[in-house]
């Protein structure tokens, strides 16, 4: 099975896995794991600001995901056509985007905001 992740769930799978529920730290050791470019998207944005969950996100990119050789996903214009036809059940546009990319690629979603299965997507937590 292959299960793509948002950004807090990667970042404390990798950094405080004690973070995850029990049934996502299994379905992420058990499965593929597939990470997005929105994930570093908002690392980014989130850099240097109260709320960031990194102080250097492109280094810890580099180390954690580039050189691991974790796939990512990157943003496709199906996701974004997708994106367009989602009602407005969430504001957080990462998250938005995430289920956008689980609905176009079929994949479950692990993520702790169980309303992003109000969308119809299966999300882990």
């Amino acid at each position: 099975m292959r299960v793509l992740t948002d950004t807090h769930s990667l970042v404390w799978a990798l950094s405080t896995p004690d973070s995850l529920s029990q049934k996502a730290r299994k379905a992420l050791s058990e499965s593929e794991v597939t990470v997005s470019v929105a994930n570093l998207w908002e690392l980014v944005l989130k850099m240097g600001k109260r709320d960031a969950l990194l102080a250097d996100p492109l280094t810890w990119w580099d180390k954690y995901i580039s050189k691991a050789s974790i796939p990512v996903l990157s943003i496709r214009t199906v996701h974004v056509v997708t994106l367009g036809t989602l009602p407005d059940l969430h504001k957080d546009p990462f998250d938005r985007i995430l289920v956008a990319q689980s609905i176009a690629e079929d994949l479950p979603l692990v993520s702790k905001d169980a309303d992003l299965s109000r969308y119809g997507i299966t999300v882990i937590w």
